[in-house]
């Protein structure tokens, strides 16, 4: 790795690790340097610079777009001027060097013109702060003198990075620049000079907010919107959650995000968070992120919840009106359609934030760019007024045809994108399976079971917490079941998808069949079952977006076996609850179907603790050999497997059988005894 790049990469990670320094996926940095030719065999002067799209925390060098600086400046010649300037993203693919790496984004321009070797365009909340408090350039001038000089909002492009250069070409004791309305952006001859100059300004900036700043900018508490305790403010987000994101989602799917970050209390607690939170954002990335502006709850904490719901879809109504207004102001002819009119942010007094997004990583970065927003709000407000950009130029950014061509690139979503899965019994065997299928079909996975690590495992298999988080949960407990629900509401900001397959067995005769027995096979399957589909569909049908339930039932359900009354009879329990739910449920749009597996023996955690030796001794075979006795026994002579029971799970809830419920698929190689009559 060239040694330029190499510092690169490092400042980059260093300055990106760091959400109150830079967004992710949002500023840039670059450096330019001498290399070889390969094809002259002589020097060629280059510029790496953080492609479209990348994040500085996790960038490497795959991440970086390297151009020819001697054909990025030639640019300037032929540069059409601003009504044109988007051609230039465009130009860029014809000044690069080499075979790969990231395509270069719209502030490719403002790396390449900068005469220095090394610049860093980054959005910290202490640098927003100064470049939208309505006397940006004063403050600007007194915080820094001339080591650091304004330079009015322009949208990012060619444009912008001719106004930087010029400024710097200008200013040769200036380390950097405010950029009205937007962020910063410093230079240096080295990465470690460039380094110092961005921290010194954010520095800087921070120390004059904190010692010259008001110290309730915001106004003082309004009675009554103070924070609920945590206990009862998460039991309120979670009531509240599914019916949010079901509005968040009239015009498509949204994964949520809930966090009750000190910032956010604070800010919803106040007088003036509804004129602020109205004024929208003003760095690009953040309105990309959270839209023009949120949509605030304006009814206090403890008020009736019956009350707060018809409120929140009272004011979601208006909130697509507003949006939809604001479209029409301002689309031009050839303006993208408009993308939808729900709110990506919702604040909601005394409980928190719900923010939204295609998945879960979306929705929670939605959320973390309004935390800087308001952080920058904070800031404005303390040491001058917050005035950022007009709505006007929130649209061209919102709606530019470089951002729609982005969204057009997008690879299309996978099947189970935007649902959320609730998988009981999935730390081990078909659980696990249908966990593991389901996240590989993009969907987010609340991975439940009574083992706790081994639901943790499963979950980290599976990605980590964007998408899939581990529940303890015993499925006998009402109490665990609702508190299992509220985790995964909070989450993921709701449920679309439920799999009842938490189970065990014990085979046993009649006679020998104890109370006992019965007792437990039955509150683990039959009871379980019930409880779990109780729960969830309370939030399927506050939602609103319909869903699925599955049963992991089985075989035995219908085919009367040897030594197994209570769990066939518990099996039996649950295939009937299929088809009672299926009736009960459709109105709602939720559907509801069963898998009847059969002898599912590697990788089940019901075999593993004892069922198989039981079955085993039943049938008179070594217990090793345990799924080919029960592969012969079937019509195709094949042994089943957990992953083929996850398939049945997918082909079900994956969209192709979307007029089906109160089925029972079979996945036992063919019983025909147990055939469905």
């Amino acid at each position: 790795m060239h040694s330029e790049v190499q510092a690169l990469i490092g400042r980059s990670n260093r300055l990106g690790a760091d959400p109150t320094t830079t967004n992710y996926a949002g500023g840039n940095t670059s450096a330019k340097g001498a290399a070889t030719d390969p094809v002259t065999g002589g020097p060629v002067e280059l510029l790496w610079v953080k492609g479209s799209g990348g994040d500085l925390g996790t960038l490497t060098e795959a991440g970086l777009a390297v151009l020819r600086l001697d054909r990025l400046r030639a640019l300037v010649d032929v540069y059409p001027g601003v009504e044109r300037e988007d051609e230039m993203v465009a130009a860029f693919d014809y000044c690069l060097h080499g075979r790969g790496g990231a395509a270069p984004s719209i502030d490719t321009a403002m790396h390449g013109l900068v005469d220095a070797a090394h610049v860093d365009h980054l959005h910290p909340d202490a640098g927003i702060a100064i470049a939208t408090a309505a006397d940006g350039p004063e403050l600007t001038k007194e915080i820094f003198g001339d080591r650091v000089l304004w330079v009015p909002w322009r949208r990012p492009g060619f444009q912008l990075g001719l106004d930087i250069a010029a400024v710097a070409q200008a200013n040769p004791q200036a380390i950097g620049v405010v950029l009205g309305g937007h962020g910063i952006t410093a230079w240096g001859a080295t990465s470690d000079e460039c380094e110092r100059n961005s921290r010194e300004i954010i520095r800087t900036a921070q120390a004059y907010l904190d010692e010259r700043g008001r110290p309730e900018p915001f106004g003082p508490v309004i009675p009554g919107y103070e924070p609920l305790p945590p206990d009862e403010r998460r039991a309120r987000a979670a009531a509240l959650a599914p019916v949010i994101r079901g509005l968040a989602s009239t015009d498509r799917a949204q994964v949520g995000h809930y966090t009750d970050s000190d910032v956010v209390l604070d800010f919803v607690a106040r007088e003036r968070h509804p004129a602020l939170a109205a004024l929208g954002t003003s760095c690009p990335d953040h309105f990309l992120r959270t839209k023009v502006r949120p949509m605030v709850l304006d009814l206090p904490p403890t008020a009736p919840l019956d009350d707060t719901v018809t409120r929140l879809k009272e004011l979601h109504a208006g909130y697509r009106d507003d949006y939809r207004a604001y479209y029409e102001r301002h689309a031009t002819p050839d303006s993208p359609p408009m993308r939808g009119a729900d709110p990506a942010v919702v604040l909601v007094p005394g409980v928190g934030m719900f923010s939204f997004g295609a998945n879960k990583q979306t929705a929670r970065v939605a959320g973390e760019f309004y935390v800087n927003a308001i952080n920058v709000m904070r800031g404005a407000e303390a040491v001058s007024r917050y005035a950022p950009i007009d709505e006007a130029e929130k649209f061209r950014i919102e709606y530019w045809a470089l951002e729609e061509a982005k969204l057009v690139r997008m690879p299309k979503p996978k099947p189970l994108a935007t649902r959320i899965a609730l998988v009981t019994g999935a730390g081990s065997g078909i659980g696990r399976a249908v966990a593991h299928r389901l996240a590989a079909e993009g969907a987010c996975v609340v991975v439940t079971d009574r083992d706790t690590a081994a639901a943790e495992t499963v979950a980290g298999e599976l990605g980590g917490p964007d998408v899939a988080v581990a529940v303890p949960l015993d499925v006998t407990d009402a109490e665990a079941v609702a508190a299992a629900v509220r985790a995964a509401v909070l989450a993921y900001g709701g449920l679309d998808l439920v799999v009842n397959n938490a189970g065990l067995s014990l085979s046993k005769s009649l006679l020998e069949t104890t109370e006992a027995d019965w007792d437990v096979q039955h509150d683990v399957m039959a009871k379980g079952s019930f409880l779990v589909s109780r729960e969830t569909a309370r939030v399927l049908i506050d939602q609103g977006m319909g869903g699925d339930i599955v049963y992991i039932s089985s075989k035995n359900s219908l085919f009367a076996g040897p030594n197994n009354v209570a769990y066939g009879a518990a099996k039996a329990d649950q295939a009937h609850q299929v088809r009672l739910l299926a009736a009960e449920l459709g109105g709602h749009g939720i559907r509801v179907n069963g898998v009847n597996p059969d002898g599912v023996v590697r990788g089940s955690g019901i075999f593993a603790g004892g069922w198989g030796a039981q079955r085993a001794a039943v049938y008179g075979v070594p217990e090793e050999k345990l799924g080919e006795f029960y592969a012969q026994r079937t019509l195709l002579k094949r042994e089943v497997l957990p992953e083929h029971v996850a398939n049945a799970v997918f082909v079900l809830t994956g969209g192709d059988l979307s007029h089906t419920t109160g089925l029972h698929v079979p996945v036992d190689a063919g019983v025909a005894a147990a055939f469905l009559r």
